[in-house]
């Protein structure tokens, strides 16, 4: 069984560079299926996730003509299957994009139940919304969803909840439909940015990506044969730069937009974090006098619901009671009872978290629930007294990328190992 290994107590200091963004990169890989030529995608991180999606659109007939440095070069005019239907496509979240641009290309798309990280519930109904207002028909088969159109007609939607993934999904299948598709009440993440800016160098017409309505006017069929390159990963981003101010270190976090970053270093300074800001980097420098705070989890551009675990953590550095609520997803908090193993004081009660900071952590066996808490696990890790070993690193390798090289480069004490 393969577990982290910390011993804290090390303050971080030096520079980190920042790979391509998870979740749009867990998008724009599936948009590229859609491309009836050849595109070249740069800054692809390599994580766990891509690393699947690539096995499934090979699958799917994509040919990879090159993959190396964070470059990876598509050749999709050959897809031979509208089909994704495997355990590897269940293991994602992210493989409902490939109903999108499935049924976006081929007017028809079959695909394996979608997995990911458990949150609780996080239902797809805002997706079907889209595909059926589009003129699709969509149905269940076992842990299959099917949806198939005879055509795709614009028209207007709005989301009765912001969504992400309905977002992204609506534009994918409305790319090459007939008319002006319009999404209202559309989510505004980086992300969402970034695939509408890769599908519109692929050839797409689209508008008012990043506020919340969305204007796409169909086109023929994407033609590729261009280049687009991811953005920085801000919730990566986000877990250095807490991951310095925790340990008291001095930290230059690069390669990111600081401007997604805002909603946390809005929080940052309110808690008394010392920030130099430039072009492409921020520097964190941390404090012994930390501020508690209050903090709601919401879309961008509010406070975002993956930074939640890592703040958590710092939030037990505070001088003083801080309540952290979660807005998006409802079993957030289970990352909660390992922090509290490790000495933490969190009294929970619904969806918001009291922390009570200054109760020093000490280093215990921890296990890791999803993604982002696994990282929260490892900042905890940093600063406990003794030793921390976080088990179910799967989690963790699913959306950073050398994770333990780029601490240790920062001198954090950590390693991997495989019994």
């Amino acid at each position: 069984m393969e577990r982290i290994i910390i011993k804290g107590g090390t303050p971080l200091k030096g520079e980190v560079v920042v790979s391509g963004a998870k979740n749009a990169a867990v998008a724009i890989l599936p948009a590229a299926l859609m491309i009836d030529g050849v595109c070249e995608i740069d800054n692809v991180p390599d994580i766990k996730d891509i690393r699947i999606l690539k096995g499934i659109m090979k699958d799917l007939g994509a040919e990879i003509t090159r993959d190396e440095k964070n470059e990876v070069c598509f050749d999709c005019r050959h897809i031979k299957s509208f089909e994704a239907i495997s355990n590897e496509v269940s293991k994602l979240r992210a493989s409902y994009y490939f109903l999108g641009a499935m049924l976006g290309r081929f007017k028809k798309a079959k695909v394996s139940f979608p997995g990911g990280c458990d949150f609780g519930t996080r239902p797809i109904d805002q997706h079907i919304k889209g595909f059926e207002a589009l003129g699709a028909r969509v149905c269940f088969e076992g842990d299959v969803i099917s949806v198939e159109a005879d055509r795709l007609v614009g028209t207007q939607i709005f989301l009765d909840v912001v969504s992400v993934g309905a977002t992204i999904n609506i534009m994918l299948s409305a790319v090459c439909a007939e008319g002006t598709t319009i999404i209202e009440n559309a989510a505004k993440e980086p992300h969402v940015v970034d695939v509408a800016n890769f599908l519109n160098v692929m050839g797409a017409d689209i508008k008012g990506a990043g506020t919340d309505r969305i204007k796409i006017k169909g086109v023929k069929r994407l033609v590729g044969n261009a280049t687009h390159s991811i953005i920085p990963d801000m919730i990566e981003a986000g877990t250095y730069m807490l991951a310095s101010a925790i340990t008291k270190g001095d930290v230059v976090v690069r390669n990111i937009i600081p401007k997604h970053l805002e909603p946390l270093t809005a929080k940052l300074t309110e808690m008394n974090v010392d920030m130099e800001e430039g072009i492409d980097y921020i520097r964190i420098k941390g404090r012994d006098e930390v501020n508690p705070v209050n903090i709601k989890t919401s879309p961008y551009p509010g406070f975002p619901t993956d930074l939640h675990p890592q703040m958590s953590v710092f939030l037990t550095c505070a001088n003083g009671k801080s309540k952290i609520t979660e807005g998006i997803w409802e079993l957030r908090f289970q990352y909660v009872d390992e922090l509290k193993k490790m000495g933490a004081y969190i009294n929970l009660e619904n969806r918001t978290a009291t922390i009570k900071g200054g109760n020093k952590l000490h280093g215990e066996k921890v296990f890791a629930s999803d993604l982002r808490a696994g990282a929260a696990l490892v900042l905890a890790g940093l600063i406990a007294d003794g030793v921390t070993e976080v088990y179910n690193v799967n989690y963790i390798d699913r959306g950073y990328e050398r994770l333990e090289e780029k601490l240790v480069n920062l001198g954090a004490k950590i390693k991997r190992v495989l019994d």
